[in-house]
């Protein structure tokens, strides 16, 4: 049986492709979806026109055998300029296989705002303006935060996006690989499922986190739906 044209990893079962499903589904794209840590080998990304991996509660430090799959296979998307999109984990995975180091935030990073009340938000950078995965985003985007690591900077890296906590919120390896820290991707439906799963979430509430979400699914939703169709642009899909 021919493999679909694009394959999405996910780490965790309740992570799923969320907008970027919706999307693939309203266009007839086909794609296989598989679980890392519940299969035996990871499919050839080289069998698909683009890899998508989601995220996760792992590390990219983690050397158990699943992991160490996962690497290999993103050494195979950049030594072949597969097009590839990786979110929160997904991105620091592109990261860690590109030569950077992974480690913990100074402060994590969860909800839609920080700390002191302000909302979570990446400012995109000149050469963040000028790729075309933002082609129609505005320079400074609302986004939702899920993680407690962080990548730095490294050779090869370009950098697309800034946070002012993390600062490593976007970036890009090689032409076509691209890392996004935080969570473009969620649905209401998923993010309530988050919220009585996720122990960082439950100290915010789900009634709370949902509340947010309904303030600002317009333009979330946009901004999710606008990169991934660029994403797929660009892919070819």
């Amino acid at each position: 049986m021919q493999s679909a044209p694009l394959l999405i990893v996910q780490h965790i079962s309740h992570e799923g492709p969320g907008i970027l499903g919706d999307l693939l589904s309203g266009r007839g794209i086909r794609y296989d979806m598989v679980n890392l840590y519940a299969c035996d080998r990871l499919p050839d990304p080289r069998d698909y026109q683009a890899v998508v991996t989601l995220g996760g509660p792992q590390s990219a430090n983690d050397r158990d055998p699943a992991m160490r799959r996962e690497l290999g296979n993103l050494e195979v998307v950049l030594a072949h300029d597969i097009p590839y999109f990786g979110i929160c984990l997904g991105m620091q995975t592109l990261a860690r296989a590109a030569g950077a180091d992974v480690y913990a935030c100074a402060e994590k990073e969860t909800g839609w705002f920080h700390t002191d009340h302000q909302p979570y938000g990446i400012e995109l950078t000149s050469e963040g303006r000028r790729d075309p995965l933002f082609a129609g985003c505005e320079g400074r985007l609302r986004v939702f935060q899920l993680h407690g690591e962080t990548v730095a900077p490294a050779d090869g890296l370009v950098l697309l996006a800034r946070g002012s906590a993390c600062s490593h919120q976007v970036i890009r390896a090689g032409t076509r690989a691209y890392g996004i820290q935080s969570h473009i991707e969620l649905t209401r439906d998923m993010l309530a499922e988050w919220a009585v799963l996720d122990p960082d979430l439950k100290t915010i509430g789900r009634t709370k986190l949902l509340e947010e979400f309904d303030a600002f699914r317009r333009a979330y939703t946009l901004t999710g739906t606008t990169i991934f169709e660029n994403f797929l642009s660009l892919a070819g899909l």
